[in-house]
């Protein structure tokens, strides 16, 4: 007989954990430069749309089958939908062990930037002296594995703890505190002088550089921030209570996480303005660019260390999140303890992020489709395994569930979701069409 599930220990711990989750590197590192390279302002609109209008719709659906099963994805979906179905939560389980193969190495160099920072090592640098120091870093062989190898340590160690006592209760304290850091940053980062530039760049749509590419990628990136389509939100809904208020805690989840988007911006861009540098350098804008916008700000050392241990701390949350998937499955369908699915699933994704770390160096010349490992890797989940994920979902709970899944969210008077229609519609018609999308940018872009 298996052990009773575990389930969360409060609301507030689920809503801490599920932010934590869909709070991560794509929140704080890539929107902004998203935002940057797709015209500020429009960007923003497009992808707060994408949000409201389906980003919501599978965030409900995800948790919701979640609750219903109290399964891991496989499980879950052979538990609703029998046959074929538990493919769809294998793609999955899948994702999230790909995508964590390289997140651990991008993640690494944000643990590396919190010690260059407090060595103060890019003081008086220009942006080729920092640019020179970030791809002699990732070009070494040792360095970022040793840094990869820490934070993997970090993230197994969270995991371990249990649901409660480990995802829980570190979400409660991490969470807090990378708000905390995000508004004293961003505070920080529209006073500097010439800063109003960025702010209104950020935030005064520019429609003219809007092109079909702007709405894939704020699509991609609705999808991504969200941890949609990966099973992290479908786990995390397993260990609900079915008292909890999903379209209430839902929304939450959903809000904070914007919020987080929303403010990584306004740190980032107004800060590059203020320093006179091009808010379009794209993936390098965190690791090339801002440590000499640092630098050049009064106490910029030390605004420059809070904001690496920020990102840090994003990347954490959300890298628990995805191990979860993992250690869920192997402990639900294979029998595997807590400690064995979690330090063995740890092993293996580091081994894997091996060669995703050396590709930026050593084997930068050994590519797959054009792409090195680490691109590769990022192409097939973002823009392929997660789209087809979410839109497997949505066209489950849409139709195959369907007002099944309405009355799911009827068991208590007080979770009632008043456009219940308009969900199931969303479902249906919209989210699939959005997520096309993706996958048509994807492909021909």
């Amino acid at each position: 007989m298996s052990a009773a599930r575990e389930h969360w220990g409060s609301r507030l711990g689920f809503i801490m954990a599920s932010a934590g989750s869909a709070v991560g590197l794509g929140n704080v590192w890539k929107f902004p430069y998203m935002a940057g390279e797709n015209g500020g302002g429009a960007f923003l609109i497009i992808y707060l749309g994408c949000v409201v209008f389906f980003g919501f719709a599978l965030v409900m659906a995800e948790l919701l089958i979640g609750r219903m099963t109290q399964s891991n994805p496989v499980g879950a979906f052979r538990k609703l939908g029998g046959r074929g179905w538990p493919a769809v939560g294998a793609m999955g389980v899948l994702t999230a062990f790909i995508i964590l193969s390289f997140y651990i190495v991008v993640a690494g160099w944000t643990l590396a930037y919190i010690l260059f920072m407090g060595e103060n090592t890019f003081s008086g640098l220009n942006i080729d002296e920092s640019t020179a120091i970030f791809t002699g870093f990732v070009a070494s062989p040792i360095q970022p594995l040793i840094y990869a190898a820490i934070f993997t340590v970090l993230m197994v160690g969270v995991v371990l703890g249990g649901v409660a006592s480990g995802i829980e209760r570190a979400s409660k304290w991490l969470m807090p505190l990378l708000f905390v850091l995000l508004v004293v940053l961003a505070i920080r980062a529209v006073s500097l002088p010439g800063a109003g530039d960025g702010v209104a760049f950020y935030l005064m749509p520019d429609w003219s550089r809007v092109t079909a590419g702007t709405w894939g990628g704020a699509i991609s990136q609705a999808f991504f921030s969200l941890s949609l389509g990966m099973g992290a939100m479908l786990t995390y809904g397993s260990y609900m209570s079915r008292e909890q208020n999903l379209p209430r805690d839902a929304s939450l989840v959903v809000g904070l996480d914007t919020l987080v988007a929303l403010l990584a911006g306004l740190v980032i861009l107004p800060a590059v303005f203020s320093a006179g540098m091009e808010p379009s350098a794209g993936a390098g804008l965190t690791f090339m660019t801002l440590p000499t916008v640092f630098a050049q700000m009064p106490a910029g050392a030390i605004f420059g260390l809070a904001f690496f241990v920020l990102l840090a701390i994003a990347a954490l949350t959300s890298a628990v999140s995805l191990l979860e998937v993992v250690v869920s499955y192997l402990v639900d369908d294979k029998g595997f303890t807590r400690f064995t699915a979690a330090s063995s699933a740890g092993v293996v994704i580091f081994l894997l992020g091996i060669p995703i770390s050396l590709s930026q160096g050593v084997w930068k010349e050994i590519t797959i489709a054009g792409m090195t490992f680490l691109d590769f890797a990022d192409f097939v989940t973002a823009q392929v395994m997660m789209p087809a994920g979410g839109l497997l979902i949505a066209l489950f709970v849409g139709w195959r569930l369907g007002p099944r899944a309405v009355e799911a969210l009827k068991s208590h008077p007080d979770q009632r979701l008043p456009l219940a229609g308009l969900w199931l519609f969303i479902l249906r018609f919209v989210a699939p069409l959005g997520i096309a999308w993706i996958l048509a940018q994807g492909f021909f872009e």
